[in-house]
């Protein structure tokens, strides 16, 4: 099993590229961790639908019918970090294949793939850019997997 975060159109803060590197690097001695960034050219596109139908369509391209989607969404569940990590753990034992996270585009999500989504997860009430979703998720997720194993790293 891996968990995989597929991120519409490239990092291109070094920061931001800088963090997810450090956190990849932390994940990988815990689970198989990939972060797939989908390259989605929206300049001749005039819709928002049109828009979110591309980007579905290059998400489609790189999702396995045995998936486990979760959408970071605003409107998704929300989870302190020892409550994503409870439900992160029962999903390890539930999931019989991979699960990936999506950070969708500046509309959201088409609707074609929230139809086959699993579930919605929101990282906070707040606003962030889809970059930022990107490092906050890979760092939760990494906080996520040291409370599994009762490290340090999160203080209870």
């Amino acid at each position: 099993m891996k968990v995989k975060l597929i991120s519409i159109h490239k990092t291109n803060a070094a920061w931001i590229q800088s963090g997810l590197t450090e956190y990849s690097k932390r994940l990988s001695n815990y689970i198989t961790f990939e972060h797939i960034e989908l390259d989605v050219n929206l300049q001749k596109l005039k819709t928002k639908e049109a828009m979110l139908a591309e980007e579905y369509k290059k998400v489609n391209q790189v999702l396995k019918k045995s998936d486990y989607i979760v959408l970071l969404d605003e409107g998704g569940k929300e989870f302190s970090s020892i409550k994503f990590s409870e439900w992160l753990n029962k999903k390890f034992v539930s999931v019989n294949s991979d699960i990936v996270f999506i950070v969708g585009g500046a509309f959201g999500f088409d609707i074609e793939l929230k139809e086959r989504a699993s579930e919605s997860i929101s990282l906070s009430k707040m606003t962030f850019t889809h970059q930022m979703a990107r490092l906050f998720f890979t760092e939760q997720l990494y906080r996520a997997m040291t409370i599994l194993k009762n490290e340090p790293y999160h203080h209870q």
